[in-house]
């Protein structure tokens, strides 16, 4: 990380002007690695990145959360690590007879050796590296998952993600927890919504939960307008066990403190590891196999 330096050009107390002590608050760095692809450089660039956090910002505060960029950092990354798989090859399907987030508890998601390699090399070991939302601009971060074709049958499939979150709730304590935070961005051009593309990302990271939104059941890939969840243009973030407790998962994120008298306060952590069910979120989970 000696390399990389912050980007002189992107005035972080402008983006970050209006912030208030005494409000909940989450962290965000961004990452771009200062040689990419030349075919890739329209894809992702630090003016789209900003700009992402900036509808972001109005998204959260919207929902009683700021966001603050900390740092907009660039460097050079090993060419080999512009592309990755987000996690190691699955054995099997995994469970079925629970819902998504009970069966990843069981068989979670971990990381790929060249992900860990790529996010190694950009994200710091600092103190609050594990607090901090941390977006990686990369070339593709390529994802694969059982999908299921009818009861016995399951088909791998394997899609270039736009953004991906790597969320506590697939991944637990496998994910290193100084790279907790990691979301990489590898696409923020792909249609006419993808200005919401970070938004989305933090949403998965700061409320744990998958693409899912009132009587939307959690599922790998939704398309819809609604909330902030789905794919397409909604951007609420709904509260209450009809929003599928989003807000109050929100507030209850572990990335999230306020200043108090001068200090940060933060959340409580994960205790189990960070997965839907954690009991940092008693109280604002869905029983979904009960069929609520």
């Amino acid at each position: 990380m000696s390399e990389w330096h912050d980007v002189p050009t992107v005035d972080v107390d402008a983006i970050n002007v209006g912030l208030q002590d005494e409000i909940p608050t989450a962290d965000v760095a961004i990452h771009f690695p200062s040689n990419l692809d030349p075919g890739h450089a329209a894809k992702v660039t630090i003016d789209l990145l900003v700009e992402g956090l900036k509808h972001a910002q109005r998204i959260f505060g919207e929902a009683g959360v700021q966001l603050r960029l900390t740092a907009v950092r660039s460097g050079s990354l090993d060419p080999t690590l512009f592309e990755i798989e987000s996690t190691q090859p699955e054995g099997s399907p995994g469970p079925r007879f629970v819902n998504m987030y009970r069966a990843a508890e069981r068989s979670p998601s971990r990381l790929s050796a060249d992900a860990a390699a790529a996010f190694e090399a950009i994200v710091d070991h600092t103190q609050d590296a594990h607090r901090t939302v941390h977006l990686v601009a990369l070339q593709d971060v390529y994802m694969t998952f059982f999908e299921q074709l009818d009861f016995r049958t399951w088909q791998a499939k394997t899609i270039s993600t736009g953004g991906l979150s790597f969320p506590g709730y697939m991944y637990g304590a496998t994910m290193p927890r100084h790279l907790r935070g990691v979301i990489s961005i590898t696409d923020l051009t792909k249609d006419e919504n993808s200005w919401k593309t970070i938004a989305h990302e933090l949403g998965h990271k700061l409320m744990n939960v998958s693409h899912e939104h009132r009587d939307v059941a959690p599922q790998h890939e939704v398309r819809a307008d609604g909330g902030l969840m789905l794919y397409g243009k909604g951007t609420e973030i709904a509260s209450g066990p009809e929003g599928r407790f989003h807000r109050e998962r929100l507030h209850r994120s572990p990335y999230v403190y306020q200043v108090i008298e001068g200090e940060r306060r933060w959340n409580p952590d994960y205790q189990a590891d960070g997965f839907y069910y954690d009991p940092i979120y008693d109280g604002v989970c869905l029983d979904l196999d009960a069929g609520s």
